[in-house]
């Protein structure tokens, strides 16, 4: 994860964020695992490349990343959680592959100039404040001609298992924040216009941007545990009364009722494969 205005998000992600997306890091790979192989792709096998991973999380991609790289290669994580990095270390080492990991805002973070020939995101790149920024910040970070290829959400509309929770809870919960469309946040850049706009303004070209759907699953046994702690619900989730939460976790888990098939709960994840060269 990333950036936002960095005063909050650095607050959020270096917070209770970041901390249960360590804690969950087992579920969301299971969840986000699908959505690897996109950014995979742009990586060619044994190329012994120079990768830059932005906001790597608990570096699940990084790690894939550096070990199609190969002994040559190099690929660099860089988050703005300090949990999410520390776990992100542990992952590599556990694995034993020599990714490594830099706590930093990649928005604003003085990367030495054109130190990497691909430069990679699995959403990780909608929750900058200043986009346009950023994505120039990075072109400074690229070689001429490097690749970009970045995994980012469609809108809210296409992706419903997204939203679910927070749908359903908002009758019980009216102070529940409202998402908005033109700030960070999961679905910035579900607008390919406005993604395009964004990479040509930041030195970008060659923009190419592809719709993919990808199934993905989780066990309904962790089905509770997934909108209580994840997602706009599982934020505010601490501040709801105790006298509440017990309907609440009752109507949402009804709501996600079309989802489940006996033990495994299923959707459709909706995204864009970003692509564009260094100019």
């Amino acid at each position: 994860m990333t950036h936002g205005t960095e005063n909050e998000q650095s607050a959020r992600w270096n917070g209770r964020a970041g901390n249960v997306w360590v804690e969950e890091q087992t579920l969301l790979d299971r969840l986000l695992g699908p959505m690897e192989e996109p950014v995979l792709a742009a990586v060619p096998a044994g190329h012994g490349g120079r990768v830059l991973d932005v906001g790597c999380g608990t570096g699940g991609t990084t790690v894939a990343v550096a070990q199609r790289l190969g002994t040559e290669g190099r690929c660099l994580g860089v988050d703005i959680s300090e949990p999410m990095i520390a776990a992100a270390r542990e992952r590599a080492e556990r694995e034993g592959v020599p990714a490594s990991f830099l706590r930093a805002d990649a928005q604003a973070h003085a990367f030495e100039p054109g130190t990497f020939d691909t430069i990679v995101s699995r959403f990780g790149v909608m929750f900058f404040d200043d986009p346009v920024r950023a994505f120039a910040n990075l072109r400074r970070a690229a070689e001429d001609g490097a690749r970009l290829r970045c995994v980012v959400w469609r809108g809210a509309e296409d992706n419903p298992f997204m939203t679910t929770a927070e749908r359903a809870a908002a009758p019980l919960l009216p102070d529940l924040p409202a998402r908005s469309p033109d700030g960070p946040g999961q679905f910035a850049f579900a607008d390919p216009d406005r993604v395009r706009n964004v990479l040509t303004r930041s030195g970008w070209a060659e923009a190419d941007i592809v719709p993919f759907d990808a199934p993905c699953s989780l066990p309904t046994a962790d089905l509770v545990r997934y909108f209580t702690r994840l997602g706009p619900l599982g934020q505010f989730m601490p501040d709801v009364p105790e006298e509440v939460r017990p309907r609440l976790v009752e109507t949402v888990r009804a709501a996600f009722e079309p989802f489940v098939h006996g033990p495994e709960v299923r959707f459709v994840a909706a995204g864009w494969t970003v692509d564009a060269r260094a100019r």
